[in-house]
């Protein structure tokens, strides 16, 4: 569900294309194994992620702390940017050689398990090597299917608007919980009358948005086995947004394209953009103004469709060493001091231990706590249904039509039908 925090969703899937689909990946079987054991009994696991250098140099310091308190266990890494892990993790997969400890997200858990890539280490918790003890707000859960724990959080996420908080002064805007989809689009109506620029960089293509304005609905993105939405739906989606961007209340896609890799925000193209509330960090480092995040609107005054997402560590189904992998895992998810090395690198740590043993003293990182604070106090929170296989491919389609609707290269009519038509595939695969 979250990726590298220096690049927004968009970006990213725009990087990835659909690639890891494309690159198919033949089902791997039991037996086998990574990792290897020494003479002296020492063991060695293969744990790999993708993201920047910075977070190498975190996850390389917490290693070595964790060698340090386990000297027969030595932890061999390999990290790379989104697209590459994915393409490289695939030719391994495909040859049974999988990494003993990796970087997961919810829209693959499905995919690699229905391929027999990862372990379920429910037997590890029962023999006492992996705590399920001590998470916040029930993300102990997170990465459970069909009763099969395939993935452990590391950090939290969730969804929130970006604002830039002079643009949104001036137009004497101030969100609040629980605030209706039309008090933000009227919000974006004055953002675009007072700032010279578009009010939003469009929702239109972010399917974690969709997916939670549906489950204000009482519907979802995904069901366990496919879409949980009609075409119907998505022509309404699409048409109003077709609309608003004519209109300019969302952002030239043109200029926006143009602007990459900086936001939409950033560039003053728009006032304010749905995103990750981790990616907050982003702007900051990118833009000139002072950027806050703002609550999700809703369409009954209370319900957000709201969940805390997690980058997850998973482990191979073919390691020959799922003990030492489970205490691995158990150190980086739970020890205080790998908390405070990590911080808020790949979202608010997942469990009451690193949480507390991290706060950030920076005016970002103190919003990204505080937003998920109330987002928990205020008891918004929903389960999320675990995506199925074939999740990500749908990702990287909706995407790409709902980009080439926004530009006008297809009607919204065409969109719908071909993205409808792509996830069938997908899902069906």
């Amino acid at each position: 569900m979250r990726t590298q925090g220096t690049v927004d969703r968009r970006s990213l899937l725009k990087i990835t294309g659909g690639s890891v689909a494309a690159l198919g990946l033949a089902a791997a079987g039991c037996g086998g194994g990574s990792g290897s054991a020494g003479g002296d009994g020492t063991v060695t696991i293969r744990y790999t992620w993708w993201g920047s250098d910075d977070r190498a140099k975190r996850i390389n310091q917490s290693i070595a702390l964790f060698e340090k308190k386990f000297p027969k266990i030595k932890v061999k890494t390999d990290f790379q940017p989104y697209a590459d892990f994915w393409k490289k993790f695939n030719t391994q997969a495909s040859g049974g050689n999988t990494p003993d400890v990796f970087q997961n997200a919810i829209g693959f858990l499905r995919k690699y398990d229905a391929k027999n890539v990862l372990l379920d280490l429910r037997e590890q918790v029962e023999a006492g090597n992996l705590r399920l003890e001590g998470f916040r707000a029930g993300l102990e859960k997170f990465g459970e299917v069909d009763g099969k724990l395939l993935g452990v959080p590391v950090g939290s996420n969730s969804m929130a608007l970006v604002v830039d908080q002079a643009v949104l002064t001036r137009a004497k805007v101030t969100p609040r919980p629980g605030w209706t989809w039309d008090e933000y689009h009227d919000a974006l109506a004055r953002i675009q009358e007072t700032a010279g620029r578009a009010g939003d960089a469009g929702p239109y293509g972010i399917m974690y948005l969709y997916d939670l304005y549906l489950r204000q609905q009482g519907k979802a993105f995904f069901t366990t086995t496919g879409l949980g939405f009609t075409e119907a739906d998505l022509t309404d989606w699409w048409d109003k947004a077709a609309e608003r961007v004519k209109s300019g209340v969302y952002a030239d896609p043109k200029k926006t394209i143009q602007a990459k890799p900086k936001s939409a925000v950033t560039a003053e193209l728009a006032g304010t953009e749905f995103t990750w509330d981790n990616f907050a960090v982003r702007y900051t480092a990118e833009g000139k103004s002072q950027y806050g995040l703002a609550p999700i609107p809703t369409s009954d005054g209370k319900r957000t469709g709201q969940y805390l997402g997690s980058l997850m560590l998973s482990a191979s189904r073919r390691t020959k060493h799922p003990e030492e992998v489970a205490r691995f895992i158990d150190f980086m998810v739970h020890d205080p001091e790998v908390g405070t090395i990590m911080g808020y690198d790949r979202g608010v740590p997942a469990t009451e231990a690193q949480y507390a043993a991290y706060v950030p003293s920076d005016p970002v990182g103190k919003q990204i706590a505080a937003y998920e604070k109330q987002l928990v106090d205020s008891r918004v929170l929903e389960p999320i249904t675990p995506h199925p296989a074939g999740a990500d491919v749908c990702e990287a389609a909706f995407l790409r039509l709902s980009e080439e609707m926004s530009l006008g290269t297809r009607t919204v009519a065409d969109a719908v039908k071909q993205y409808f038509t792509e996830a069938k595939t997908a899902l069906s695969a």
